[in-house]
C-alpha cells in the first residue's frame, strides 16, 4: 500500500523540511498551509527533488475550526493516511482572537491539531500501522498549568501562552497514545529545539511576548532566545522525521523525541492525569467531536493496555 503523509504548517521552515524529508523517504506528501502562493512554491521545491510520488498542497486557515473540519473531510477522501505531522504553530506579541472567538495561540497550537487528529483517526486506522507526530516545544516549561478555561489568569504574554498551548497539546498527545495503544496507530511528540524561522526571527524578538519581570532582563532573554533559535530548520526537522519514519519506533507509542532525534523523558506536568483530563474537557467543549468523550473515545478504553 502506498504510504501517505500530511504535514500541517508545511510551506516553510521546519514543516517544509519535514515534508521534504518524508518525500525523500518515499511518502506521498500533502502539505497544508494558509498561503496558496507559498504552498505552490513549497510543492514545486519538493517535486523538483524527483520524489517517488508527487506532493500536493491544500490551502487551509488552521486557526478556523470550521476550516479544520473541511480539511479533514478533504484528506479523508484521499484514502488511508500513514503519517500525520501536526507541525503548525504560532506565537503572537499581541492578543488575537480567531473567527471562532478563541484566543489564536490556543486555537492554532492545540485545538487545531487536536481536532484534525480526532477527525482523521478513521483514515489513520485504515492506513495502519500509522503514526501521529505532534510537534511540541521546550516552552512548555514556562506554562501555567490551569486548563479550566482557554485563558490563564494574568496578562497576555505570547511566549508563556504559547507554552501553555503546547503543554495542552503535549498532555493530549500522551493521553491519545494511551488511548490508542494496540490500535495500530502510534503517537509521538517531537521537540525540534529551536531554529531560525519566521516566528523566531519576528515575534520572538519582541519583548511584549514575556512577562513584565522578564522584560526587565530583556537583553539577556533576547540573547538566550537568539542562541536557541539560530540553527537551521533542516536540523530542527529531524525529530519529526525520526518520529514519523524510524524503524526503531515500530510498535512503540507515547514517546517524546528530543532535539537530538532521540527519545527523552516527557515534561512531568504533561503526564499528569489531572492535566490531561482538564485539557480533554476544555478541548471537547471548544471543538466538539461527536465520537470523543473527555478521557477517550466511546466504546474504547482510555487507559493503556
Amino acid at each position: 500500500m502506498k504510504q501517505t503523509a500530511l504535514v500541517t504548517g508545511g510551506t516553510a521552515g521546519i514543516g517544509w523540511e519535514t515534508a521534504i524529508g518524508l518525500a525523500a523517504a518515499g511518502f506521498e506528501v500533502t502539505v497544508v498551509g494558509r498561503d496558496a502562493e507559498r504552498g505552490a512554491r513549497a510543492i514545486d521545491r519538493i517535486n523538483a527533488t524527483a520524489p517517488a510520488h508527487s506532493a500536493r498542497f491544500l490551502a487551509t486557515d488552521l486557526a478556523a475550526l470550521g476550516a479544520v473540519r473541511a480539511l479533514a473531510d478533504r484528506v479523508a477522501a484521499l484514502g488511508p493516511l500513514t503519517v500525520l505531522v501536526n507541525n503548525v504553530g504560532a506565537m503572537f506579541a499581541e492578543r488575537q482572537d480567531t473567527v471562532d472567538g478563541i484566543e489564536a495561540g490556543f486555537a492554532v497550537n492545540h485545538l487545531s491539531p487536536y481536532l484534525l487528529t480526532e477527525l482523521l483517526l478513521p483514515a489513520l486506522r485504515a492506513g495502519a500501522p500509522s503514526r501521529i507526530v505532534n510537534v511540541t516545544s521546550g516552552a512548555v516549561r514556562v506554562a501555567k498549568r490551569s486548563f479550566d478555561n482557554v485563558e490563564p489568569p494574568g496578562g497576555y504574554y505570547g511566549f508563556h501562552w504559547y507554552g501553555r498551548a503546547k503543554l495542552a497539546n503535549l498532555a493530549y498527545t500522551l493521553e491519545l497514545a494511551a488511548r490508542l495503544d494496540g490500535s495500530g496507530i502510534s503517537v509521538f511528540a517531537a521537540d525540534p529545539g529551536g531554529a531560525a524561522t519566521d516566528m523566531t526571527d519576528g515575534t520572538m524578538r519582541n519583548p511584549k511576548i514575556v512577562s513584565p519581570g522578564l522584560r526587565l532582563l530583556w537583553p539577556l532573554v533576547e540573547r538566550k532566545f537568539a542562541r536557541s533559535t539560530s540553527g537551521p530548520a533542516s536540523v530542527a526537522a529531524r525529530p519529526s522525521i525520526f518520529a514519523a519514519t524510524d524503524a526503531a519506533l515500530e510498535g512503540r507509542t507515547g514517546i517524546v523525541i528530543g532535539p537530538d532525534a532521540q527519545p527523552i523523558s516527557p515534561f512531568r506536568a504533561a503526564a499528569d492525569a489531572r492535566t490531561a483530563a482538564a485539557v480533554a474537557r476544555l478541548s471537547q467543549r471548544l471543538a466538539p467531536v461527536s465520537s470523543v468523550e473527555p478521557g477517550g473515545i466511546r466504546g474504547e478504553s482510555s487507559h493503556p493496555k
